[in-house]
């Protein structure tokens, strides 16, 4: 029962539309099927950080000093707020039509290599209290007191794993061809659109209690 509880609660939370999908949704459509699946794999390893942490007892001290995850929400609506300005006046892309690995053909210029494209993906969820509580709640709620270790890091890796399957999904199907150049030709629409809800969602972010 355990494990299932931890399974439903783990595939709703990722599904759910939130700094995770929208960084996805931004990277996989200007720059390609491959950036967006290395974005997706860094958010998995960005929920290595929340899945560390709690195991390690350092979220009570989040759950119980305000303070502390005032400081750490704040950081988390910064980033989005500044990769959201950065989105927003970052310049449009032409379309071009992807290669059989969903990449831009050499016409078309990228400004994201791979360790920039992980390292977004990482910090977007590394930075993301709702992240921080989700991983916090099942660690402290669904799991039973006085789990083994061996548990613990088993629902560690089914929760980034299932975070990278999904985004990696959510990036092969936006980097499709017909899907990428038909939203490419608004590219900076696409900017515009995705940088005010990053931008949004921090501010939302900073200003929740």
């Amino acid at each position: 029962m355990e494990w299932l509880a931890v399974i439903s609660i783990t595939i709703l939370a990722v599904i759910s539309p939130g700094p995770d999908f929208a960084m996805v949704t931004r990277c996989s459509l200007l720059y390609g099927k491959r950036i967006g699946m290395l974005v997706a794999w860094g958010i998995a390893l960005g929920v290595q950080v929340h899945v560390c942490y709690s195991m390690l007892g350092v979220a009570w001290l989040l759950q119980h000093s305000p303070a502390w995850f005032t400081a750490f929400k704040l950081v988390g609506a910064a980033y989005l707020v500044w990769v959201g300005w950065q989105t927003l006046h970052s310049p449009a892309l032409p379309a071009a039509v992807d290669g059989p690995e969903g990449n831009h053909s050499p016409a078309q210029t990228s400004t994201m290599g791979p360790w920039a494209a992980v390292r977004t993906g990482f910090f977007t969820n590394a930075l993301n209290p709702k992240t921080t509580l989700f991983v916090v709640s099942v660690f402290s709620q669904v799991v039973q007191p006085g789990a083994p270790s061996w548990v613990l890091v088993g629902y560690g890796l089914f929760i980034s794993v299932a975070h990278g399957a999904w985004f990696t999904a959510v990036a092969c199907v936006l980097a499709t061809p017909a899907i990428r150049n038909r939203v490419l030709q608004k590219a900076q629409w696409l900017n515009r659109g995705i940088g005010a809800v990053l931008m949004a969602m921090g501010i939302a972010l900073a200003l929740a209690r």
